[in-house]
Parts: C-alpha cells; sequence; structure tokens
C-alpha cells in the first residue's frame, strides 16, 4: 500500500481511538489524556492485536512506523516545550518554598528509595541484556519520582483548588520535585547512553550544563527584549513565534546529539522564557492543540505498540504489584509526610499526596526515554504504562475523598457550578 494513504489511515485509527476514549474519560471525571493513553493500549498488541491480529499487522507494520516516529517525536518536543514554560511557582509560593521543598523532597526521596529496594527482582528477571544493575535501578528510582505537574495543575483548576493551601503546596512542590527528579534522570541517561567511559559522560554532562547555562544567561534575556519589541500584548508575531519553534528544535537536538534526550533540550528551553501568564497563553492557544490534540496520541500510539503481554505472565505479576505499590506508597506518603510536616491536618495532606502521586503523560515521556536509550525493555515499559494510568486515574477519586465536607471542597463545587463543564 503507498505509505502516504497508510499513514492518512493510521492517523485516523489513532485520533478517532484517542478521541472516543478521551471524551468517555472525561464524562467519568477523570483528565482526558488518561482516554488517549488507554487507546495507546487499545491499539496494541495487548488489545487490538489480540482480537484482530492480523488487521493490526497490516494498520501498524513496523515498516510504515517511520513517518509516526517523527510526528511523535515533534509532537514530544512541542508538549515539553509547553511544560517548561508553564513550570512556575504559584502565586504566594516564595513564602512558602521551606514547606514545599520539604514535601516536594519527601515526595521524590521516598519512591525513589521504593524503586531502589524494588530494583533487584525487577532487574534478574527483565532487565535487557547488558544492562548493568546500578544503570536500570537508578532509572527505576527516577521514574517512580516523576509527578505530572500540567495534569495535577488541570485537575486543581477543573475543581477550584489553585489557591487553596493544597493547590498551593501541591503546585510548588510538584515543581521543585520535578526539576530534581528530571535532574536524576538526565544524569541517569548520561550515565547509560555513553559507551565512550567517563570521557563521553563528561562531555554529556558539561555539554548539557554548558547548553541551560548559554540558554538562560545568554538567550533568556535577548528573548525578553524581542517578546517587548515584538509581542504585542504578550503574543509573539508569527516571525518571532517560528524563530522561537527555531530555538526549541535546536535545543532538542543539541541535547539528542550530547547523549540525551532530545526532551531534556525542549524543556529548557520553554523554562527560559519570560514568566508572562500572556505569553504562555498564547502558546497554549498556537501551539497546544496541534501538540496535544494530533502529535501526542501519535506518541500514545507507538507507545502501546511497545507493550508486551508477557509482562503479565508468572513473575510479571508481582513484579507489576511491587511497582504499583512503590510508586504509589512513595507518592503518596513522602508527599502526605511532608505536607504534614508543613503544618496541613491529615486530610489535607493526603489530598497533596493524592495529588503528587499522578503522573499521566510525564510518566511515559520517562518510559520512552528509558526505552529509547535500552536501560529497559517492552516488559518493564509495560507495567510503567500500566502504573502511569493507574495512579493518575486514582488522583481525582482520591482527592475528593480526602477533601469532602471541607471548605475546600465546597469551593470547589462552587467554581465548578459557576463556571460551567470543565473541558
Amino acid at each position: 500500500m503507498n505509505p502516504v494513504p497508510l499513514l492518512l489511515l493510521q492517523l485516523v485509527a489513532i485520533l478517532g481511538t484517542a478521541r472516543l476514549l478521551a471524551r468517555l474519560l472525561q464524562r467519568l471525571g477523570q483528565p482526558p489524556v488518561i482516554g488517549e493513553m488507554l487507546a495507546g493500549i487499545a491499539l496494541g498488541p495487548l488489545l487490538f492485536g489480540a482480537v484482530a491480529p492480523q488487521a493490526q499487522a497490516f494498520l501498524f507494520a513496523p515498516a510504515s512506523l517511520a513517518a509516526l516516529q517523527g510526528l511523535s517525536q515533534i509532537g514530544l518536543v512541542l508538549f515539553m516545550f509547553i511544560v517548561g514554560a508553564e513550570l512556575r511557582l504559584p502565586g504566594g509560593a516564595r513564602r512558602h518554598l521551606a514547606a514545599a521543598g520539604t514535601t516536594g523532597l519527601l515526595s521524590v526521596l521516598l519512591p525513589f528509595a521504593l524503586g531502589l529496594a524494588i530494583s533487584p527482582l525487577l532487574h534478574a528477571n527483565f532487565a535487557p541484556a547488558g544492562v548493568g544493575f546500578w544503570p536500570f535501578a537508578l532509572f527505576m528510582a527516577a521514574s517512580m519520582s516523576i509527578t505530572a505537574f500540567p495534569i495535577m495543575a488541570r485537575i486543581l483548576k477543573e475543581r477550584g483548588m489553585t489557591e487553596s493551601a493544597v493547590g498551593r503546596l501541591s503546585l510548588t512542590s510538584a515543581a521543585l520535585a520535578d526539576v530534581l527528579a528530571w535532574i536524576v534522570l538526565a544524569f541517569v541517561v548520561a550515565m547509560i547512553s555513553k559507551a565512550a567511559g567517563w570521557t563521553g559522560f563528561a562531555i554529556t554532562v558539561f555539554g548539557t550544563a554548558a547548553l541551560a547555562a548559554f540558554t538562560f544567561l545568554v538567550l533568556k534575556p535577548l528573548l525578553a527584549r524581542a517578546l517587548a519589541r515584538h509581542g504585542e500584548a504578550g503574543r509573539p508575531s508569527a516571525g518571532l513565534l517560528g524563530l522561537l519553534l527555531i530555538g526549541v528544535f535546536a535545543s532538542a537536538a543539541i541535547t539528542d546529539a550530547l547523549g540525551l534526550h532530545a526532551v531534556f533540550g525542549a524543556f529548557v528551553f520553554g523554562a527560559a522564557l519570560p514568566r508572562d501568564a500572556r505569553l504562555l497563553a498564547s502558546l497554549v492557544e498556537r501551539i497546544e492543540p496541534v501538540a496535544v490534540l494530533v502529535l501526542m496520541p501519535v506518541f500514545f500510539a507507538l507507545a502501546g505498540l511497545h507493550t508486551s503481554a508477557d509482562a503479565f505472565a508468572g513473575a510479571g505479576a508481582v513484579a507489576l504489584l511491587a511497582v504499583l505499590a512503590a510508586a504509589v506508597f512513595g507518592k503518596v506518603l513522602g508527599g502526605a509526610a511532608g505536607a504534614r510536616a508543613a503544618g496541613l491536618g491529615w486530610r489535607q495532606a493526603f489530598a497533596v499526596g493524592s495529588l503528587m502521586n499522578a503522573r499521566a503523560l510525564m510518566e511515559l515521556i520517562v518510559m520512552k526515554v528509558g526505552l529509547d536509550i535500552g536501560v529497559i525493555g517492552s516488559e518493564i515499559f509495560t507495567m510503567l504504562m500500566v502504573m502511569a494510568i493507574v495512579t493518575t486515574l486514582m488522583t481525582t477519586p482520591m482527592l475528593i475523598a480526602f477533601t469532602r465536607g471541607t471548605a475546600v471542597s465546597l469551593a470547589a463545587t462552587n467554581a465548578t457550578s459557576s463556571s460551567g463543564n470543565a473541558p
């Protein structure tokens, strides 16, 4: 079959399934991204491949996936650029930075420790050939430590809790926790992806540090001046938006060439943009629809193609339970302990822990990085994908349970009823 019509047919199947399941999950009170993640699983070997193996093999033949891979990479880079631009401390957060630091640190350290604890079992049974214990264990620990900051922000906004004590502490803690977790992940990626020994590792680390320094110390003030001159009301002109996209892709290409994943460069470039709400709104309006509604479902579909039914056979069932336990208990208890130490009551503290437990798309990005550099195989990839979906599905029901009957819950109800249905 001609590759162009096949690509269009693939996009119809991917986007149609993603929209259908996103709408269904939204009606059930869940973030639409969960439906899109489930669409990736549905189109992979676990469902479509099991029900109609010949049709699935034809539609997603390995030889036909190069174009989808390219679209997926572009979507991933654009999404991480938006995440970097969105990552900021909420209003008044600087007054509570110590409390947020404690909460964020505990919400990383506890799942990190539990990830290390389960790694001997996972490495013995599921690590790819030639992957040493410590790179594998550190990657698993880092993957347990991620929080989905964008999804958390959307959940809090939909429930009218962004400016509540729980919301402010959760958002600030998640921002700090994700920066720490991504630094650890970058270290692990640099450690395993360089076969040139310590010299290659040093080039990766110092090259990335140089890129970050150049971006923040040189590019950031230049971007601020350009936006002030060519960004009316914070909205960049078409020419300036084109230059911003060139910068995003250039940064992504540099970190990829340095041995890190392209997502790191896109994230750093986004984080270097001026913290202007009008600029962010413009970027979300002009870039996010294409990245999130069109390109990211392609990423989910390709992720689903990498899942394996063998992940649940034999020792896989025990390993999956271990992954879920480490992820859930680590994040919920770590976040709750930090929030309790910050002075919140137990119910509010566990509400914070529940929010920190959301992983969603950010976990899938981490998984894809691990798969791309060869530190995990399809079995661990499948377990982490299940974990990402389960932990995110838990977030809203747990948040409702821990805030039911409180002033926060009443405020959320009033905000929802006055603003209509959340998008």
